[in-house]
């Protein structure tokens, strides 16, 4: 059997992972640094890449031990090469090439968002519930990976916000992107305003369960004309000027503005993405990335995308956020492409899905 072991190391998760030629997830692992980053309201670089260091190779030995392999059984090493912190991504490409080398296997660089990109193809791509906070994601024995065809995507996250016209696996042509903040930057920011703790879109999401989405009209920019490019600083100022007038001694209040703040990210992400699955005449639409997770954006793009016509396809939960297995799958789609990397590949903090 073809195997390839892909390490994710582009933020502050710790992940690897193992694939059959197909795609199709033998093993997963992630070490979540979550709770450290929490007491300092955000990432730290330095302490992510130290805890990287300490939890790759006991990763990498216990995703092997999960698929009942050893190095010898892999056909390739894998690992993210952009773009995140370069602190970080060294660690997981440094790994990866030492293995390659040392088992004289191919080595390959993937782009992260490459990754996000082709996620919803994975093990049907269909689930629909809340993230799972479970450190190690086990594969179901029968997911098999689905068949990667021309679609429209949207990738949303904490640092990217972008639709994407997918031909096929390496021929994408980005349609938009975010402008400023990213609407997972957008959530975790505004969360901050409001005293939640990081990261701060999965709280917003919880507040938003008992608030009034309708409660206070939030921007939603850059709607008209067939704009395909997001701005969200926009919002986050009107959030800024609005909390000096609300009372917050009312226990509505917080759920309020949290369910009125996710409305206007999800209006506008929604809006977007049928009107350029319509401009490029698409009848399937993906999401991936970590906001991909929030309920109310599953809600709408389910609701929407009916109404539409379109089908849709979500990234499973435990595939939204950094996770090792979609790194892993986008290295086995290059893998039967003939792609191989050199060794001399540097990692990217800024590397672009699409070249002009």
């Amino acid at each position: 059997m073809t195997c390839i072991l892909a390490l994710e190391t582009s933020c502050d998760e710790t992940a690897a992972a193992i694939c059959d030629a197909d795609g199709a997830i033998l093993a997963s692992r992630i070490a979540s640094q979550a709770e450290i980053h929490r007491r300092y309201g955000g990432v730290v670089p330095e302490v992510a890449s130290r805890n990287h260091i300490v939890h790759v190779r006991p990763l990498v030995e216990q995703v092997l031990a999960d698929a009942r392999m050893t190095l010898r059984d892999v056909a390739a090493f894998a690992a993210t090469s952009g773009p995140g912190l370069a602190s970080s991504l060294l660690i997981g490409t440094s790994m990866a090439k030492a293995l390659a080398v040392a088992e004289r296997k191919p080595f390959l660089a993937v782009n992260h968002m490459e990754g996000h990109l082709l996620s919803p193809f994975m093990n049907g791509g269909t689930g629909m519930g809340a993230a799972d906070d479970e450190a190690e994601c086990r594969p179901e024995a029968s997911a098999t990976p689905d068949t990667i065809r021309p679609n429209v995507s949207l990738i949303v996250s904490g640092g990217h916000t972008m639709l994407v016209l997918v031909r096929r696996v390496a021929d994408y042509q980005l349609i938009g992107r975010t402008r400023d903040d990213a609407a997972g930057e957008a959530f975790d920011k505004i969360a901050k305003m409001l005293g939640l703790p990081y990261p701060g879109g999965p709280e917003i999401d919880k507040q938003a369960r008992e608030g009034d989405p309708h409660a206070i009209d939030f921007p939603r920019t850059m709607m008209a004309g067939g704009n395909f490019e997001f701005s969200f600083s926009g919002l986050k100022t009107a959030v800024l000027y609005e909390l000096p007038k609300l009372d917050f001694t009312r226990p509505q209040t917080l759920p309020d503005v949290c369910a009125s703040v996710q409305e206007a990210i999800v209006d506008v992400l929604v809006e977007k993405l049928v009107a350029a699955a319509r401009r490029h005449r698409q009848t399937l639409v993906t999401v991936s990335g970590g906001v991909s997770c929030n309920r109310r954006l599953r809600e709408k793009l389910a609701e929407r995308c009916g109404c539409e016509c379109l089908q849709l396809l979500l990234a499973r939960p435990e595939h939204s956020t950094d996770n090792a297995a979609m790194i892993a799958f986008a290295a086995a789609q290059r893998f039967k492409l003939g792609s191989r990397s050199p060794l001399e590949v540097d990692v990217d903090p800024n590397l672009p899905l699409v070249t002009a």
